[in-house]
């Protein structure tokens, strides 16, 4: 009786001391803030905007030294992305120009948007091939393309893709390798200037599809100031907290009809949604932001958020909730209530980049439903961030605001990388795509059973 009750105790200590352990792997608090150094497939963050440093003054922030970005160099020999423990990365594909947004078809096809090409390309390879066996290219003469979405999304007759400038359509059957018509344009002059990535999204509904516009200037300088008046009357035809003039339509998610006869604005104060994806189950539509620049090495996070509709995320004046802009204070003290606070904070700088949603079955069951998010890496910034991709851990479909070091590895030294993860994707056969401009490269990532 006395040596079952020892073992059963021993066993709860046992059990407790593991969830202990289990949470202690959660960096919280100044301890979420880390840098390429102390990255591991694994590690865990959880930042929160209590954790928030204050940031730089209006003074400090306008004469702020912007450090050189990190150089590029080759891969070195025998140099390969990090994993955690039973998964391993391969080589899928190499000698692109710039790949970005990576996409699979409904076939299992993966198209890539090489941006430096001007071009969209199809890859093809049986399930469970470690690298495709035919490629071709689906689409050329883009400007930057960027977005690709399939419409309508189970059974597409159309390949969306957003160009810096504009929208098209290309007629699609399931199969194609290759545009069998000429481009449509949907969505004409969108500003091209600063941000230039657009990516799309479908919503599940069918009767509608998303693209993200990121601002043209860090934190809308130059912006004449508005009556109140004006500002209502602008705000009712594009949405809370938009910005205007040179921003007008920028810094946004907006929403149209498959034709693009109707066009508004979705959500607003996103400053660079560089990523859209669309959650399955619940059709949630989720962007990944990059954040404004020269406030500080740990401020403002970037980030990961559900998208709702009609709401405003802070952009130019707010970021993370109430904290306003030192370079804007004063200015809109109408908005300092009205900020949706995002879901799932990044470390500052990290410019998140790409999301997909893990649908597949080769990972082990408890990846089902978390979200892979890919950091391109720092500019500037004291000690280099980013250079990775995470998971994002949800819990019955919500975001926990943790997120986990999962392909890491790129980072040489300080002054040097090898890799800039940006684009990510579900294979058919539950692998990972991961695109990465710095040396042209598409990685795939699998699990061995």
């Amino acid at each position: 009786m006395r040596t079952s009750l020892l073992f059963a105790c021993m066993v709860a200590l046992s059990v407790a001391l593991l969830a202990m352990a289990s949470d202690a792997q959660v960096r919280i608090g100044t301890a979420a803030f880390g840098d390429w150094r102390s990255d591991a497939p694994g590690v865990q963050r959880h930042i929160t905007p209590a954790d928030l440093p204050p940031p730089k003054s209006a003074t400090e922030a306008d004469s702020a030294v912007v450090r050189a970005g990190a150089r590029i160099i080759e891969r070195p020999a025998n140099a390969a992305p990090r994993v955690p423990a039973g998964f391993s990365v391969d080589v899928y594909a190499t000698g692109l120009s710039v790949p970005r947004v990576v996409r699979r078809a409904p076939n299992g096809d993966i198209f890539v948007a090489e941006s430096g090409a001007g071009r969209i390309r199809v890859f093809r390879a049986p399930d469970g091939a470690a690298r495709p066996v035919q490629q071709e290219t689906f689409a050329e003469n883009l400007q930057r393309p960027y977005g690709i979405a399939f419409y309508p999304a189970d059974n597409p007759r159309f390949v969306y893709v957003g160009e810096t400038h504009q929208v098209v359509r290309y007629p699609y059957s399931n199969g194609d390798l290759k545009a069998s018509g000429p481009a449509q344009v949907i969505i004409p002059n969108i500003p091209a200037s600063g941000h230039w990535t657009r990516d799309l999204a479908v919503a599940p509904d069918g009767n509608r599809l998303f693209v993200a516009v990121g601002s043209g200037s860090n934190v809308a300088g130059g912006m004449p100031s508005r009556s109140a008046e004006d500002i209502r009357a602008f705000e009712a035809t594009h949405g809370r907290g938009a910005a205007w003039a040179g921003e007008e339509n920028r810094a946004v998610v907006r929403a149209f009809d498959p034709d693009g006869r109707q066009v508004r604005n979705y959500a607003t104060g996103l400053r660079n949604c560089s990523g859209l994806g669309v959650q399955p189950g619940t059709g949630t539509l989720w962007c990944v932001v990059n954040e404004r620049d020269l406030l500080g090495d740990n401020v403002p996070p970037d980030y990961v958020t559900r998208v709702q509709q009609d709401a405003f995320y802070g952009w130019p004046w707010y970021y993370i909730g109430a904290n306003e802009d030192p370079r804007l204070k004063g200015a809109r003290p109408d908005l300092r209530g009205a900020v949706t606070v995002p879901d799932v904070l990044i470390q500052a700088h990290s410019a998140t980049l790409g999301i997909v949603f893990y649908d597949g079955t080769q990972f082990p069951s408890e990846y089902r439903g978390d979200a892979f998010v890919t950091l391109h890496g720092s500019w500037n910034r004291e000690i280099r961030t980013g250079y990775k991709v995470v998971r994002v851990m949800m819990r019955d479909g919500r975001p926990t605001g943790v997120y986990e070091d999962f392909l890491t590895g790129f980072v040489a030294d300080n002054d040097r990388v090898w890799g800039r993860p940006v684009g990510v994707a579900v294979m058919r056969d539950g692998s990972l795509l991961v695109t990465e401009d710095g040396n042209n490269t598409i990685w795939r990532v699998s699990y061995r059973r």
